[in-house]
C-alpha cells in the first residue's frame, strides 16, 4: 500500500528528529580526538544510557515491523525464543564481561589471540564482520519499507537515503554519538509503539477482553508451547536451550553490543547497562507480539504481500495529524540504533583487528582515527547490496535475521566458551572445530526439517566436541589452564593479590554477583506470568 499524501506535519516531525541526530552527531565530534576515543568514547558514559543503547540496538525495527508479522502468522508462541533474556544476560556478565573490560582493548577478538593465538583472533573478526554485515542489512531493508510505504520511494533508493543518514553523525561522533542518539531513538520508538498500541485496542471491533477469548479459543495466545518437535521454532524448549546459546552470542561474543560496555567508568556500570537488558526484554517482545494477535483480529486474519507493513498500514488508516511522521520516526529511530552501533564496530574490528595489527602497526591515533571513519564508510557501502537482495524476501525480516544469526553460533560459542573453560583446547584444534562444525550446520540447514534455532545447539556440540578431540590428537594434553581461562584469571588474581571486587562487583571471570541472582528469580516470574495471561483470559 502506499500513502497517498504525507502531509506537512508528518513530515516537519520526521525531519525534526532526522536534525536531532545530526546536530547530536555534530555536537559529539568535538570531543572525539584520537581512535580510542571514536571505538569506546572517554569511557566515562553513564550506565543507563549504555543500557538503553543495548536495548535500543537489538530492539530494531526488525522488532517493531518483523515482530507483529511474525506472531500475526504464527500466534503469541513466537515469544517463547525471548524468554531466555534473564539467563542469558546472568551468563555473560558472569562469564564475558569480565575478561573484555579488565583487558582495557577496543576489539574483543584481541581475547582470543591471547588465549589461542593471531589465526582464531582474525577468523572469529572475519565472522563477525561477515554476519553483521548480513544483519545490518536486514535491518536497512526494514526500514527502507517504511520510506517505500511513506513515500512511494522505489526502496532502492530508500536503502541509500537512510545509510547516508546513519553514516554521517557515526562517523562524526564515533560510539558516543551511537550511545547518545541510541538514547534519543528508544524513546521515539516507545511512544510510536504506545500511540499504536492504544490506538488498536481502541478500534478493536470487540473489547480487549472479548477479542483475547476469541484469540484463545483459535488457539493464538497460548505463549508456553511444551512440544519437543525440534521441526517447530517457537517452543518453550527451543527458547530456554536453543535460543539461549544464541543469544548468549549475541551479548556476549559480539563486539557490537560488548563494546557498548567497554566505554563504562567501572565493571559495576558495565554490567548494570546489561542487566536492563535482561529486564526489560520480555517486556518489549511481549508488546510488539501482542500487537501481532490483535492485528490478526483486527483484520480478520487476512494475508498481507508483506506482512512487514502491517504496523504502517494500520497507523496510516487512522488518519490522525502526525502519527504517521512519529510512526516513521519511530521505526526509523530503530533501525538507526542497530545501523549506527554496526557501523562502528565493523570499524572498530576491521581497524584494531587488522589494519592496525598487519598493515600499519606504528602509525598515530590521528592516523588510525582517520582510518576508522573510512572504514565506517567502507562498511556502510557494503551492507547496500546484501539489503538489496533482501527486497526479493516476503516473510518476517525478524525471522530472517534469526535464522541468518543462527549460522555462525556453534563457531562463536567454541572459540570464546572453549577459551573460557577448556584446558586441553589449542588453537589447531579449534580451528578445526570452527571448520567441521559450520559444515555440519551447513548440511542440517539444506537436508534436514530441524528448526533454526537448532542450528546452534547443533553447531556448538560438534564445535566443541570436534576442537577438544582434534586438540588433543594435535597438540597433546596441555599441563595447566591457560592464564586466560576462568580457572586461570582465579589463580592470577591469587596469585598477586589482585581485589577481587570493585564497589561490590566481581572483577573477576566465574564470580557470581549477588546482584545478578534475581535475573534467575525474574525468569522464573516471567514464565509463570506468560503462563497465567493465557489461562486467566
Amino acid at each position: 500500500m502506499e500513502l497517498q499524501t504525507f502531509g506537512l506535519i508528518n513530515w516537519l516531525i520526521l525531519g525534526a528528529y532526522l536534525a536531532a541526530n545530526l546536530v547530536l552527531g555534530f555536537f559529539l565530534s568535538q570531543k572525539v580526538a584520537t581512535a580510542d576515543d571514536f571505538f569506546v568514547g572517554q569511557r566515562n558514559i553513564p550506565w543507563w544510557a549504555i543500557g538503553i543503547s543495548v536495548v535500543a540496538t537489538y530492539v530494531s525495527a526488525l522488532s517493531f515491523l518483523g515482530g507483529p508479522a511474525w506472531a500475526y502468522t504464527e500466534g503469541l508462541s513466537v515469544i517463547a525464543i525471548h524468554l531466555n533474556y534473564p539467563i542469558v544476560i546472568f551468563l555473560v556478565i558472569a562469564f564475558f564481561l569480565p575478561f573484555f573490560f579488565n583487558s582495557g582493548v577496543a576489539s574483543i577478538h584481541e581475547y582470543l589471540e591471547r588465549r589461542f593465538g593471531p589465526t582464531s583472533r582474525s577468523v572469529m573478526a572475519i565472522i563477525f564482520l561477515i554476519s553483521q554485515a548480513l544483519t545490518s542489512s536486514a535491518v536497512l531493508y526494514a526500514t527502507a519499507l517504511v520510506l517505500e510505504f511513506i513515500t512511494g520511494m522505489p526502496v532502492v533508493y530508500a536503502i541509500i537515503i537512510i545509510t547516508c543518514i546513519a553514516l554521517i553523525y557515526t562517523i562524526m561522533g564515533g560510539l558516543a554519538a551511537v550511545i547518545w542518539t541510541d538514547v534519543i531513538q528508544a524513546f521515539v520508538l516507545l511512544i510510536g509503539a504506545l500511540i499504536i498500541t492504544v490506538s488498536l485496542i481502541n478500534n478493536l471491533s470487540l473489547p480487549l477482553g472479548e477479542t483475547l477469548e476469541l484469540l484463545k479459543a483459535e488457539g493464538r495466545t497460548d505463549p508456553l508451547n511444551f512440544s519437543f518437535d525440534t521441526t517447530q521454532v517457537s517452543t518453550v524448549w527451543t527458547g530456554v536451550i536453543a535460543m539461549t546459546l544464541f543469544h548468549i552470542t549475541v551479548y556476549g561474543t559480539n563486539q557490537m553490543m560488548v563494546q557498548r560496555t567497554l566505554a563504562a567508568k567501572n565493571i559495576g556500570d558495565a554490567k548494570k547497562s546489561f542487566l536492563m537488558m535482561g529486564y526489560f526484554a520480555i517486556f518489549i517482545y511481549f508488546l510488539f507480539f501482542l500487537l501481532g494477535i490483535l492485528f490478526y483480529s483486527y483484520y480478520g486474519g487476512r494475508e498481507f504481500e508483506n506482512g512487514n507493513t502491517i504496523i504502517l498500514e494500520f497507523a496510516s488508516s487512522l488518519a490522525i495529524p502526525g502519527l504517521m511522521g512519529i510512526i516513521a520516526a519511530a521505526v526509523i529511530a530503530a533501525s538507526m540504533s542497530s545501523l549506527d552501533s554496526a557501523f562502528n564496530s565493523m570499524s572498530t574490528v576491521i581497524t584494531v583487528d587488522f589494519y592496525q595489527k598487519y598493515m600499519k602497526t606504528d602509525a598515530s591515533q590521528e592516523h588510525y582515527l582517520l582510518m576508522s571513519r573510512l572504514f565506517t564508510v567502507f562498511w556502510a557501502l557494503a551492507i547496500i547490496i546484501p539489503a538489496f537482495m533482501y527486497t526479493k524476501s516476503s516473510g518476517s525480516v525478524l525471522e530472517t535475521l534469526s535464522k541468518l544469526g543462527s549460522y555462525f553460533v556453534g563457531a562463536k560459542l567454541a572459540m570464546f566458551g572453549l577459551g573460557f573453560f577448556s584446558k586441553h583446547t589449542t588453537e589447531k584444534g579449534l580451528l578445526t572445530g570452527v571448520a567441521v562444525g559450520f559444515a555440519v550446520v551447513w548440511w542440517v540447514a539444506i537436508n534436514t526439517d530441524i528448526a533454526w534455532p537448532w542450528y546452534c545447539v547443533i553447531g556448538a556440540i560438534i564445535n566443541i566436541t570436534v576442537s577438544i578431540g582434534a586438540s588433543l590428537i594435535i597438540d597433546g594434553r596441555q599441563t595447566e589452564y591457560s592464564r586466560y581461562s576462568i580457572q586461570g584469571q582465579k589463580k592470577y588474581f591469587a596469585e598477586n593479590n589482585l581485589p577481587e571486587t570493585d564497589n561490590g562487583w566481581y572483577l573477576v571471570p566465574g564470580k557470581i554477583d549477588k546482584q545478578t541472582y534475581w535475573l534467575l528469580v525474574f525468569f522464573v516470574a516471567s514464565v509463570a506470568a506468560l503462563f497465567l495471561f493465557n489461562h486467566l483470559i
